[in-house]
């Protein structure tokens, strides 16, 4: 696990090692363990090394056998044994053991078509000093970053993370993109390709950037089918996934470092550490984190996953006193982020790295298998429509006076439930993520905007970013169309995030079996009644390895990794939360009318309505803004 950076010099400033040292510093907690330099005439690579493969000949670059073609990578291809095997087959000689040297070969090979052979989570940047030709590519689902700037002189910069493509001197100016921010408030992420910064932007999951003499031009190359489904028997689709899940833990096993896996308690994670115990010689390492208020923590079903399969486990209690840690989430992520369960995974990351180098995880369960409430309750709520709409606007003004309880769960918080009815039903089907976990819709925006912000956003509707995946997916049914959706948006766009750089922001690797491309691929074609029947979310899963599981985790429900922040600002993060959003500087940014932000965190104290999440929102927007744009 690395970061990459790199760039091609622009009309003032050729390829320097100085420069690109510069942006390799900034990348440090990404891998710690040594530095690769390349340049060329006008093109500079670098990166930062966290060795978990091949520790002694595996640095960086890599090159081909007459260092035509150098590269520079973040991550993994767990397919590379079989991928060298038969590159030698066909003559070319490897002098390495590293899985980066496929890539240079692989393109000698199969040229942009390299991508379509791997099986992994990566991001690279490959440099044809024949062609001067430059590739960029990201892995399908997104699980490594890559960030770019093209720059009007015909430069191009790039990084795994913003801040290196800051530390270029000819980085674009620091200027809030409000396009961006006008999203975000609706998802509690920046959506690629934008990025929070005019003139820096993501390169997408499952795309490569080509750069040839001054000409940039980005390809996807993958895409997910939910057609044609499976016909197999129930039993046989059981088996079916029992073998492919276990394989695709296995090979993220392979590790010349020490390795273990975050429980959560949750079926997904259980899953995990129930195949890792059968594979293993020895103790696996497990570890997990919660709250001190017991509504939010999982700490019991971990304890007793690690129990049932005798795991070495260790768990971290978060705490409110904890929110010195929010500006760092903010440095880590280099943009707005709002999932506030980017606290607890920061932490959880900070204490398994004190034990290992290496953590599997259950990402990606709930959006390949149908693990969410919203997935059944988007059917429930057609019916609710066909109420007339005088009388659903009755009951919403009745449900907005009742008082929310403060310190329950989302998921069990059945008042907040009633009050989000009105936005559910002002949002198009097409767009779930939104209808039910957007705190700031798009008219509550629009009609608290202050006017600058207004003509700053135009005409931008984050719905329709979400509507035109769901339009354009292989499929039929609309738990389908949905799943394609979080896939293609929601995963990328924030739980990836969320995993890649809090696990990074402590030198740690993240792998995630369940977003396997090819096992996502099959499970996306299983039968939808084999994903969600009825309520019972997860089914084939759930059946499928109900002998390996306690029966507290097999029966019990959803539950997110979400942290008691509305509690937190009634008491601890009181003043904090004042003094950002009720500043001058706050205010004059211009986002909202100051009479409505007054307003939520009145409502808030008063328990009136719990705003803690946006709050949330609005507080880590601020320390951005003090971050990275108010210093320069």
């Amino acid at each position: 696990m690395c970061g990459i950076c790199g760039y091609i010099g622009t009309k003032e400033i050729g390829a320097d090692p100085d420069i690109v040292r510069r942006m390799c510093r900034t990348l440090i907690h990404r891998g710690p363990d040594e530095e690769g330099v390349w340049v060329g005439h006008d093109v500079a690579l670098g990166m930062r090394r966290l060795k978990i493969i091949d520790l002694v000949t595996g640095s960086q670059p890599i090159f081909n056998e007459d260092k035509t073609v150098i590269v520079v990578f973040n991550g993994e291809i767990y397919n590379f044994p079989s991928l060298k095997e038969a590159l030698e087959q066909k003559g070319h000689r490897f002098y390495t053991h590293s899985d980066t040297e496929v890539i240079v070969h692989g393109y000698e090979e199969w040229g942009e078509g390299l991508v379509q052979h791997f099986n992994g989570m990566f991001a690279f940047s490959l440099w044809d000093a024949k062609n001067e030709r430059l590739i960029l590519a990201r892995d399908r689902v997104g699980k490594k970053p890559l960030y770019y700037a093209h720059r009007p002189d015909g430069g191009l910069i790039w990084g795994s993370e913003i801040k290196a493509i800051l530390a270029h001197p000819s980085a674009p100016a620091r200027e809030p993109d409000f396009t961006a921010i006008h999203h975000y408030l609706s998802l509690q992420y920046v959506p690629d390709p934008w990025t929070a910064f005019k003139g820096i932007r993501k390169l997408p999951p499952a795309s490569l950037l080509v750069y040839e003499k001054g000409r940039m031009e980005i390809r996807r190359y993958w895409d997910l089918s939910f057609l044609p489904k499976h016909t197999d028997s129930e039993d046989d689709l059981a088996m079916a996934l029992r073998e492919k899940l276990q394989e695709t833990v296995r090979c993220r096993l392979v590790s010349d470092v020490p390795l273990g896996v975050f429980l959560s308690g949750g079926i997904d994670s259980s899953i995990i550490v129930a195949l890792m115990a059968r594979m293993s010689d020895r103790k696996i390492k497990t570890f997990s984190i919660g709250f001190e208020e017991d509504t939010f923590s999982e700490l019991p079903y971990a304890r007793a996953v690690a129990e049932k399969y005798n795991t070495e486990h260790q768990e971290f209690i978060v705490r409110y006193q904890t929110a010195e840690t929010m500006p760092h989430i903010i440095e880590f992520c280099d943009e707005p982020f709002a999932d506030s369960s980017a606290l607890p995974m920061y932490y959880l990351s900070q204490m398994t790295r004190q034990f290992v180098t290496v953590a599997l995880n259950g990402d990606g369960g709930d959006e390949t298998h149908a693990g969410y409430q919203r997935y059944y309750l988007d059917y429930l709520i057609s019916l609710y429509e066909h109420i007339p709409a005088f009388f659903r606007k009755g009951l919403h003004a009745l449900f907005d006076l009742l008082p929310e309880p403060v310190n329950v769960p989302i998921e069990r918080n059945w008042i907040a439930g009633l009050k989000r009815l009105k936005q559910v039903t002002g949002i198009s089907p097409k767009a779930s993520i939104l209808r039910w976990g957007s705190y700031f819709s798009q008219d509550m925006k629009w009609n608290h905007y202050t006017e600058e912000m207004k003509a700053q956003v135009g005409e931008a509707i984050s719905d329709a970013l979400l509507a035109e995946w769901f339009d354009r997916a292989r499929a039929e049914s609309l738990v389908d169309r949905t799943l394609y959706v979080d896939v293609m948006n929601y995963l990328p766009g924030d739980l990836l995030v969320k995993a890649d750089r809090m696990t990074m922001a402590n030198s740690l690797e993240g792998r995630s079996p369940f977003l396997d491309y090819e096992l996502m691929e099959w499970v996306a074609r299983l039968p939808v009644s084999m994903k969600l029947r009825g309520r019972r979310h997860k089914y084939l899963l759930k059946k499928t390895f109900h002998d390996l599981l306690p029966e507290t985790i097999l029966n019990r429900g959803k539950q997110g990794f979400g942290i008691p922040v509305g509690k937190w600002f009634r008491e601890n993060l009181r003043l904090m939360m004042k003094d950002m959003l009720l500043s001058e500087r706050f205010i004059n940014r211009k986002i909202f009318m100051l009479e409505y932000i007054s307003r939520l965190i009145q409502e808030h104290e008063q328990g009136k309505t719990d705003h803690g999440k946006r709050i949330w929102t609005l507080v880590m927007l601020e320390f951005w803004f003090r971050r990275y744009i108010d210093k320069y």
